[in-house]
Formats: structure tokens, C-alpha cells, sequence
């Protein structure tokens, strides 16, 4: 079992940067890969990036490569989300999710996720 917390939303103006963060409980966080998707109002949840459980493979949506990066540190059962050169369709919930033992970039195959968190955009 574990339990995902996210923390570091917000307002940003567009251009602006944010760092998301998602702790992790549990002493078997190293073991999963660790996701991040959205979701924006009347849209469907959307994957924006992923990490495998040592680090070595991330993957990221078309709309983010070259803006966000994603990142873990194991030793702290967290993992990050920097977000830069932000967008107003950017706009949504951000959500963590926790994948054991497979690799996938699509949200039906993720196990655990945390409540989210508000990430807006204004232009």
C-alpha cells in the first residue's frame, strides 16, 4: 500500500515556473514508477510524465517535452515535477500515481494516486 501526497500548486502568470512534489509513504517507493497526469475541466485525465523506479527511463507527453522534467529521489520517497515555461493550457489538477513493477504511460495501469493538486496558468 502506499499513499501519495502532492504539494507545490498554484497561480503562475504564463512564462512562469512551478515545482510539484508527491511524498510517498511506504519502504517500497524505489519499486514503482512513479507518474504525473492532469486533468483540466471537462477533459479527460492526461498523461504529462513518467519515471521508472531507479531513474534511469523518464518519458514525457509532446505538449511538456522540453518545459517539465520529472525526477525522484528514492532516499526521500519523493518525486518531482519542475514545470517551466508554463502555459495557460497548462491549467489543471496535477496528480502523482505510483505503477509496481511495470512501466506504462497510461493512467488505467497505475495502482495508487494522491488527490491532487491545483495548477493554474493566467496569461
Amino acid at each position: 500500500q502506499v499513499q501519495l501526497v502532492e504539494s507545490g500548486g498554484g497561480l503562475v502568470q504564463a512564462g512562469g515556473s512551478l515545482r510539484l512534489s508527491c511524498a510517498a509513504s511506504g519502504r517500497t517507493f524505489s519499486t514503482y514508477t512513479m507518474g504525473w497526469f492532469r486533468q483540466a475541466p471537462g477533459k479527460e485525465r492526461e498523461f504529462v510524465a513518467a519515471i521508472s523506479w531507479n531513474g534511469g527511463r523518464s518519458d514525457y507527453a509532446d505538449s511538456v517535452k522540453g518545459r517539465f522534467t520529472i525526477s525522484r529521489d528514492n532516499a526521500k520517497n519523493t518525486v518531482y515535477l519542475q514545470m517551466n515555461s508554463l502555459k495557460p493550457e497548462d491549467t489543471a489538477v496535477y496528480s502523482c500515481a505510483a505503477d509496481h513493477y511495470t512501466y506504462y504511460l497510461t493512467p488505467i495501469a497505475y495502482d495508487y494516486w494522491g488527490q491532487g493538486t491545483q495548477v493554474t496558468v493566467s496569461s
